[in-house]
C-alpha cells in the first residue's frame, strides 16, 4: 500500500474556492440588479442601501463588503466588463495586435449587451441626469482608456506614444458613444447588436491606418 502523504493544497485554491468565488459573483450580481430595478422603480435619491440590500436579501454591512457607495453599484457592470478586457485581450501567435483587440471588443459589447437586460437603460439615464454619477463615469472611462493605452504598448512595443494615445480613445470613445447612444433611445438588444457590429468595423477601419497594430 502507497503510504505516502497526498499532495498539500495550498490555501485558497481547488473546489472549495471556486465555489466561494462562484457565490460571491451571485451575490455581487443580485445586489447590483435589485439596485438598478429599485432606482427605476423608485429613483436614485428615494432609494437607500438598506433598500438595496433588504431587496437583494443580504445585510447592508454585505452590501458594503462588495460596494463602497450607492454611487458604485450604478456601475457594478462597467467595472466587471473593464475587469473582463484585462483578461480577454492577451495575444495569441500569428495574431495582430488589431486581430486581439477585436476579438476581446466583441466578447465584451456581447456581455454588456446581454446584462441587466432593461435595467441598462436606466444606468445610462441615471448617469446622464447626476453630475456625481457623471463624474465617475468619467473617471471610468479614462482609466479605459489607459488600460487599452497600455495594452496596446505591450502587444506593439515602441509603438509611438500618440498613435497608442489616439488608438485607445476611439476605440474606447467610440464603442462607448454607441451604447449610450442605443440605451438612451431604448434599443433592444439585437438592434443594439447590429449597431455595435457596424461601431467596431469603424473603429477597426480606423485603427487599420496604424501601421504597428495590423503587424502579426
Amino acid at each position: 500500500m502507497d503510504e505516502r502523504p497526498a499532495p498539500r493544497r495550498e490555501p485558497g485554491t481547488g473546489p472549495e474556492q471556486g465555489l466561494r468565488e462562484l457565490k460571491k459573483q451571485r451575490t455581487r450580481r443580485a445586489i447590483a440588479a435589485a439596485a438598478l430595478r429599485l432606482f427605476a422603480e423608485r429613483g436614485y435619491e428615494e432609494t437607500t442601501i438598506a433598500d438595496i440590500a433588504a431587496a437583494a436579501e443580504v445585510s447592508p454591512r454585505t452590501f458594503f463588503g462588495y460596494f463602497p457607495s450607492k454611487e458604485d453599484v450604478v456601475f457594478a457592470e462597467v467595472d466587471d466588463r473593464l475587469a473582463e478586457v484585462a483578461e480577454r485581450l492577451r495575444g495569441t501567435p500569428g495574431e495582430s495586435p488589431l486581430e486581439t483587440i477585436r476579438r476581446g471588443v466583441v466578447d465584451v459589447l456581447e456581455a454588456i449587451v446581454g446584462e441587466h437586460g432593461e435595467y441598462g437603460s436606466v444606468r445610462t439615464g441615471l448617469v446622464l441626469e447626476h453630475p456625481g454619477l457623471q463624474a465617475r463615469a468619467l473617471r471610468r472611462l479614462t482609466a479605459a482608456q489607459e488600460a487599452v493605452e497600455n495594452l496596446l504598448r505591450e502587444l506593439c512595443p515602441g509603438m509611438d506614444e500618440i498613435d497608442a494615445v489616439a488608438s485607445a480613445g476611439v476605440a474606447v470613445g467610440g464603442m462607448r458613444a454607441v451604447i449610450v447612444h442605443c440605451r438612451r433611445h431604448g434599443h433592444d438588444p439585437a438592434s443594439m447588436r447590429t449597431a455595435l457590429d457596424r461601431a467596431t468595423r469603424v473603429v477597426e477601419n480606423g485603427l487599420a491606418s496604424v501601421e504597428t497594430l495590423v503587424r502579426p
